[in-house]
């Protein structure tokens, strides 16, 4: 028999499950984010979703009103409220009013869709999952690619002391019992949920994935280099968010101890926001000449792209979040300098090369020594795209979700 139950104009109508034996498995996909945004962990989610459509099973995506459609999947978008938008990055004023209008938007799916279990992205994603879990009875898988605490630290929204940050973290650790699992990115994710007061026999490490079909290694594109005066270069490449954080001031801050003593090595460094302001920045240092800033790159052309470069680049500063870009950097075949983070170790193992946290001489002198040993680095290169043919492809990652999502269902 149908149910209904409503609160603050939301009505939520569901019919009880029907039996799992015969049926399609359907999953609704929550993304509190403006997604497509070709970053971080909107590539998570889009290649996950096209991974578990690839499996046989159906997923529908709600997410903000703004963002880039892509070819394949069914995306559902909340309703705009009052002209507002979310930020490019980060957290913002407006964004508790966006998860409301995705609550919204979930409400008019599940009427129709009939999802059979809920996967909310981000922390978000575990508050509004909630509600439709607590109306529509059906289990909550979380997605963490962090911990919102050191989010809100990293984005300079709370101090790294004070009462703000305690009252973070009291909602954090409420939040991340409410699922009935919880997916994070890495081990160190996982350690971290458990500090957190989360049973460890909640919580599935599961890796971000790579489709080592699209990401592969090629020869560069001469019509890119010839446009960005590449030739006769040695490209060292990275593809990200430009921010502070993704350690992009102090890959900056490594350039010139680079070129001074390998002139002929050059940055190509693609992504955004802040492209205009980092260009300045190189201008202001006099290292413009070495540095190339593309701007945004879509994600369907980011192999193109990562194929220009002899060895890839990622300072990322953050100790708890994922860094998706390290598998797209593995699948291409680029031998990559990163710094030493347990989420980093646990993604390139020993064919990574690690530079101390924060320390741009160490950058400097770990990507020099790459550059003076070219065979060294391809063979680093080609031991990390074995990594992710074996260890991160998405068929390897999507049968352990799909798993895990049988197993909530059959408890």
């Amino acid at each position: 028999m149908p149910r209904s139950f409503g609160r603050h104009g939301l009505v939520f109508r569901f019919r009880l499950r029907e039996p799992m034996a015969s049926q399609r498995l359907r999953v609704l996909v929550i993304a509190p984010t403006p997604f497509f945004g070709d970053r971080g962990c909107h590539v998570r989610i889009y290649e996950e979703v096209h991974a578990l459509i690839a499996r046989g099973i159906e997923a529908h995506v709600v997410t903000y009103p703004t963002g880039r459609d892509l070819e394949g999947l069914r995306i559902t978008r909340a309703r705009p409220w009052f002209g507002i938008e979310a930020g490019t990055l980060g957290p913002t004023w407006g964004r508790p009013l966006l998860d409301l209008a995705v609550l919204d938007a979930c409400r008019r799916v599940v009427r129709e869709f009939k999802p059979h279990l809920v996967h909310g992205h981000l922390h978000e994603g575990i508050a509004i999952g909630a509600v439709v879990r607590a109306l529509c009875r059906v289990p909550l898988i979380a997605d963490l690619q962090g911990s919102l605490t050191e989010e809100l630290t990293d984005h300079g929204v709370i101090a790294r002391r004070g009462m703000l940050r305690g009252l973070t973290l009291r909602a954090e650790r409420w939040l991340v019992r409410r699922p009935d699992r919880l997916v994070t990115s890495s081990s160190y994710g996982a350690a971290l949920l458990a500090r957190l007061g989360v049973d460890e026999k909640h919580v599935t490490p599961l890796p971000d994935g790579v489709d080592v079909g699209v990401f592969r290694p090629g020869s560069p594109d001469a019509e890119l280099v010839g446009r960005l005066g590449l030739g006769g270069k040695r490209v060292i490449v990275f593809l990200g968010v430009l921010t502070e954080y993704q350690g992009v001031d102090l890959l900056l801050d490594a350039v010139p101890a680079v070129i001074r003593q390998r002139p002929d090595a050059h940055f190509l460094v693609m992504g955004y926001p802040n492209d205009v302001h980092y260009r300045r920045v190189a201008a202001g240092r006099g290292i413009e000449q070495a540095v190339t800033f593309t701007g945004r790159v879509p994600y369907e052309q980011a192999p193109r792209w990562l194929n220009l470069g002899e060895m890839a680049v990622s300072p990322k500063c953050s100790l708890t979040e994922a860094n998706g870009k390290l598998l797209n950097y593995m699948a291409c075949g680029c031998p990559v300098v990163a710094s030493d983070t347990p989420v980093n170790r646990e993604v390139l193992g020993e064919a990574g090369v690690y530079a101390t946290v924060g320390d741009a001489n160490s950058l400097a002198a770990r990507l020099v020594e790459m550059l003076a040993d070219p065979d060294g680095a391809r063979a680093r290169g080609a031991a990390l795209r074995m990594r992710a043919e074996g260890m991160f492809a998405w068929p390897v990652i999507i049968e352990r979700l799909e798993a895990l999502y049988r197993a909530v269902l059959d408890r």
